[in-house]
């Protein structure tokens, strides 16, 4: 009996991904048989099934693809038991230009990146997915954002006040300020990184 994998596609962080699944090949008298193992068993290594982590942080990157912002693309997605409560990304405040036709404000006025804060026409991921639970009366409190990037100290006040227990993120933000909020606030924060 030879084994070898047969192609199966299905969509993951990088758009598209090739899943193995384990096949067995039998010679018989008068054919070759192929059968799929359907169902491997979780010791055989196969199993491709994304962890919680990597589900939440992809839905985050996807969310992300919606930001109008002309300088970094960021999501957020406030998770609670496994479950999606609320998401957002950064962009101008609705009904409102996006940067690409007016301009960005911080890129006219030389502004570095995690500085005045308040030089932007856009609301940030991390604030957008508050204001969303708070348009739809969801609470938040004690649930866990996932964020492409670091929160500002700006969010880092809001994930306080909001009572967001957990903040998982995968890309570097440099706010010093944002660190020491939410270390004295006691959030847990954990650095997840997509592979």
């Amino acid at each position: 009996m030879k084994s070898g994998p047969v192609r199966f596609v299905y969509f993951g962080k990088n758009r598209q991904s090739i899943l193995r699944l384990p096949t067995e090949i039998r010679q018989t008298d008068t054919k070759k048989e192929i059968q799929i193992l359907l169902f491997p068993t979780p010791m055989s290594g196969i199993n491709q099934r994304p962890t919680i982590d990597e589900y939440f942080m992809n839905m985050a990157h996807l969310v992300s693809e919606r930001s109008t912002c002309l300088r970094r693309k960021v999501g957020a997605v406030v998770v609670e038991d496994k479950r999606i409560l609320t998401s957002g990304y950064n962009g101008a405040p609705k009904g409102l230009a996006h940067c690409a036709e007016t301009g960005c404000v911080r890129e006219l006025q030389n502004v570095p990146s995690g500085e005045r804060h308040e030089l932007c026409r856009g609301v940030h991921a991390e604030q957008n997915a508050i204001i969303q639970a708070a348009v739809f009366g969801v609470s938040v409190k004690g649930a866990t954002m996932y964020i492409t990037n670091y929160p500002c100290s700006v969010c880092a006040k809001m994930i306080l006040n909001a009572g967001l227990g957990e903040v998982v993120y995968e890309g570097e933000y440099e706010d010093n300020l944002a660190i020491e909020l939410l270390t004295e606030g006691q959030i847990i924060v954990r650095k997840f990184v997509l592979e």
